[in-house]
């Protein structure tokens, strides 16, 4: 099997899905590898690296997809990428709906191009490996991205994180008590910060219950009780997630209205959609915007303001994805694993993610049915 290492095109995102290691590892099982010229120079990869791991050189993108069956990248193809992929190429992305348009996805079905999201994809015991291992580093960024926008000099309510003798410390609430938010949440306590976490899940919010020995205060996502918080939240973090599916939007213009002047709103929902009615995707080189006297940072492609580590972290997991996929062949593991179909988004000329079909208003089918009608052919 031969796979291609994509160059991200955006000036902005600078991850890299397999490093010079995993390469390294993939050449050793008898796999073929080519990577586009620069693909992890963003964080700190150089091509020799790759060239001396066992990775052939690729030029441009054309001449590594004439080489590849695999085509693995971090954000979903572009529109010009689209065009450019056929049908004997297996496509590993992020999902990233905000990122999605509808010629980029209509390519990908004209094309019968085979493509999965990397973070919809289960492992056997039904969890998101890939999911759960970026949430759990985008939750650890939260304070210092916090921090930040909360000083004087950025606008905030010029207040620290921590407090101090006879200085109170920052209110802190976060909607969602996954990955994101009980990552997030371990980082704020530590600093000092009074932290609410309220989730639609009792049994989510009795995890946070247990893992913080109480030190967090729980509540029902409710209207009245994002509402109230709201209003008393120095930093308001959006981790709302439904796999696959864009984002609700739980907290209203009314809401943020009434927040406090200079506090912070972190949607880490803003590529799924957004959770708030005010979120709109920012860039890292433009990264916030004031919205009725409260500031607003949505960026989508988080992490890669810290490309080298969520690479590593993105490389441990793809890699096993590309093992098992190299080991069965493409089809048998999809058949033979159904936590792979969960992050199947097109197959054979028709779309099979739901969400994205609602996003884009075209219809979809389920894997399952699909996978076993071919095997039957």
């Amino acid at each position: 099997m031969r796979i291609a290492i994509i160059k991200e095109k955006s000036i902005e995102e600078n991850r890299v899905a397999i490093t010079p290691a995993g390469v390294n590892a993939l050449v050793k099982s008898g796999l073929e590898i080519i990577i586009e010229e620069g693909a992890g120079v963003g964080c700190g990869f150089s091509d020799d690296t790759y060239f001396i791991a066992g990775a052939k050189h690729a030029a441009d993108f054309q001449e590594a997809l004439d080489f590849a069956d695999v085509i693995v990248k971090v954000l979903p193809p572009n529109d010009e990428e689209a065009i450019h992929l056929r049908s004997n190429h297996v496509l590993f992305s992020f999902n990233q709906l905000s990122l999605r348009t509808r010629r980029s996805v209509d390519s990908l079905l004209k094309n019968r191009v085979n493509s999965m999201g990397i973070e919809l994809i289960l492992s056997p015991n039904k969890s998101n490996p890939v999911l759960v291992a970026i949430s759990e580093l985008a939750g650890k960024m939260l304070p210092q991205i916090a921090g930040r926008y909360l000083e004087s000099t950025s606008g905030g309510r010029g207040i620290v994180l921590s407090g101090g003798p006879g200085v109170p410390s920052a209110n802190v609430v976060i909607l969602g008590a996954g990955a994101v938010g009980l990552s997030a949440a371990k980082c704020f306590l530590g600093l000092g910060c009074q932290v609410h976490i309220l989730d639609r899940n009792i049994e989510a919010l009795r995890t946070v219950d247990r893992a913080f020995d109480g030190r967090v205060i729980t509540l029902p996502a409710t209207p009245l009780d994002i509402e109230k918080t709201a209003r008393f939240a120095d930093v308001l973090i959006g981790a709302v997630h439904i796999s696959g599916e864009q984002t609700p939007r739980i907290v209203s213009r009314k809401v943020v209205r009434e927040m406090k002047a200079g506090a912070v709103i972190i949607d880490m929902s803003v590529d799924q959609g957004g959770c708030f009615e005010t979120s709109k995707p920012t860039t890292l080189s433009d990264p916030v915007y004031i919205e009725h006297d409260v500031i607003h940072y949505c960026v989508p492609n988080i992490l890669s303001c810290v490309a080298r580590s969520a690479s590593h972290v993105l490389n441990q997991v793809v890699l096993e994805i590309v093992r098992d996929i190299a080991a069965r062949g493409f089809e048998d593991t999809l058949r033979e694993n159904s936590h792979y179909q969960h992050g199947l988004l097109t197959y054979n000329g028709i779309c099979t993610n739901q969400g994205l079909a609602n996003m884009l208003g075209i219809s979809s089918v389920i894997p399952a049915s699909l996978i076993v009608s071919s095997s039957r052919n």
